[in-house]
C-alpha cells in the first residue's frame, strides 16, 4: 500500500480504561483495497476539548465504534482533511481530497456509497449503525462553502460550530424554555461561546448569556464580547435567581450541582453537551430541578434536515458560519503541530486541562 518515505502508516491509540495512556502503533493497512473501497491519506485534523468528549464519552455513544483499535484502546475521531491515494471505486478518483471524520492515523481505509458531486458517506459494515453525520465525506472541490484559505478555520469550528448552531435551533425551537438567563459552563471552548455567539447575535428575548469559566480564563471569555455577564465557578451563587436554562460543557459534577441547587425551580431545563472536566464528571445524586439530559447534535440535525430539507439547512448554517468566521479571526491563534510527538503533546495538554483557549490546534501525523 503507499504510505511515506519519512513516515510509515501508524495510529495514534489510548487506552480506554485509562485516557492518559497513549502510544503510536503501526496502522494495520490491507494488502491490497478490495473492489469498491478508497484509501485516504489523513493529510491534517484539528484537536480541541470536543474531541475529549468523544474519547470520555467513547462507550456511552460509541464514538470508539468509528474507527476499531486493539481491545481495550480506542482511536479518538477527530475532523480533518484527506485525500485519495489509491482507489478501486469507479466514482472516487484518486487526488480528490475530502472533509470529515477521521482517525488520529496516517490513513484510513473506507467504502464510498452513494457518491455524488459534492459528497459520499462510508459504507464500511462496522459503521452502518452509526448516526449517517458522522459518516459522510465531503468532496471540497464541489463544495460551494470550501475556501482553501480557511481550511484550519473549517478543520476547527466546523464540526463545533454545527453543534452550537443546533443547540441555538434547538433553544429556540422550545422558546428558550421561558429562560430569562442562559447559563454555559466552560465558556472559553469553542462549541460554548460559538453557542454565546449565536444567542447574542439571534437575541430572541430579554435573557442575558452568562459564562461560567475559571480565573485563568476569564480574560479570555470576557475578551470574547458575546457573553452578557462572565462569572467564576465559586460564584454562581452570584447570579440572579431567575427563569434559567443550564447548557453544561464542562461536565463536572461540583459545578452542575451548584447551579442546580442555586436556581431550584428557576431552572428549566439542563442539557450536557460536553465534558472537558471530564475526572470530575460523576453526576450528584438528588439534583433539585429538572433532570440534566445529554444533547446530542445528529437528533436535532435529522429533525432540521427533514422540516428544512438539505438545502434549507445549508443556507441557513452557511449564513451564521460566514459571520462566525470573522468573530473568530479576532480571537483565535492557529498553531500547527506535525509528527507523533506533537500530536502526543497536544492530547496530553487538552485532556490535562492546559490547553489556552486562544490557541487553536492543527495536526498531522506526518512529520
Amino acid at each position: 500500500m503507499p504510505s511515506s518515505a519519512s513516515t510509515p502508516a501508524v495510529d495514534f491509540v489510548v487506552d480506554r480504561a485509562d485516557l492518559r495512556r497513549c502510544k503510536i502503533e503501526p496502522a494495520a493497512l490491507p494488502s491490497a483495497l478490495e473492489s469498491g473501497q478508497v484509501l485516504l491519506r489523513v493529510d491534517a485534523f484539528a484537536f480541541t476539548a470536543n474531541n475529549v468528549t468523544y474519547a470520555v464519552a467513547g462507550d456511552m455513544l460509541s464514538y470508539w465504534s468509528f474507527f476499531p483499535a486493539a481491545p481495550g484502546w480506542g482511536r479518538i475521531p477527530v475532523w480533518g482533511f484527506g485525500d485519495v491515494i489509491a482507489s478501486r471505486h469507479p466514482s472516487v478518483a484518486e487526488a480528490t481530497r475530502v472533509f470529515g471524520y477521521l482517525p488520529m492515523s496516517t490513513h484510513l481505509v473506507v467504502q464510498p456509497d452513494g457518491v455524488g458531486r459534492s459528497a459520499f458517506v462510508d459504507a464500511a459494515p462496522h459503521r452502518a449503525g452509526l448516526p449517517p453525520i458522522y459518516n459522510q465525506y465531503t468532496v471540497v472541490a464541489n463544495d460551494p462553502s470550501y475556501d482553501p484559505r480557511h481550511e484550519d478555520q473549517l478543520m476547527l469550528f466546523r464540526p463545533l460550530f454545527v453543534t452550537a448552531f443546533l443547540l441555538d435551533d434547538f433553544l429556540a425551537d422550545n422558546q428558550d424554555f421561558g429562560a430569562r438567563a442562559i447559563v454555559l459552563s466552560s465558556a472559553s471552548s469553542k462549541t460554548a461561546f460559538g453557542l454565546a455567539f449565536l444567542l447574542s447575535v439571534n437575541r430572541r428575548a430579554g435573557y442575558e448569556v452568562v459564562g461560567l469559566t475559571s480565573t485563568a480564563n476569564t480574560a479570555f471569555v470576557q475578551g470574547l464580547g458575546c457573553y452578557d455577564r462572565v462569572v467564576t465557578y465559586d460564584k454562581v451563587g452570584s447570579l440572579a435567581r431567575q427563569p434559567a436554562v443550564f447548557v453544561d460543557m464542562a461536565g463536572d459534577g461540583g459545578v452542575l450541582k451548584g447551579v442546580h441547587q442555586h436556581f431550584g425551580a428557576d431552572l428549566k431545563h439542563s442539557c450536557i453537551v460536553g465534558l472537558t472536566h471530564w475526572e470530575q464528571r460523576t453526576p450528584p445524586e438528588d439534583l433539585p430541578g429538572p433532570t440534566p439530559t445529554f444533547f446530542f447534535a445528529p437528533t436535532q440535525m435529522q429533525k432540521r434536515l427533514q422540516d428544512w430539507g438539505a438545502e434549507g439547512f445549508q443556507e441557513r448554517y452557511g449564513a451564521a458560519w460566514r459571520r462566525f468566521l470573522t468573530f473568530t479571526a479576532e480571537h483565535i491563534h492557529v498553531t500547527h503541530g506535525r509528527g507523533a510527538a506533537a500530536v502526543e503533546r497536544v492530547y496530553l495538554q487538552m485532556l490535562e486541562g492546559r490547553a489556552k483557549p486562544s490557541e487553536g490546534h492543527i495536526l498531522s501525523m506526518w512529520e
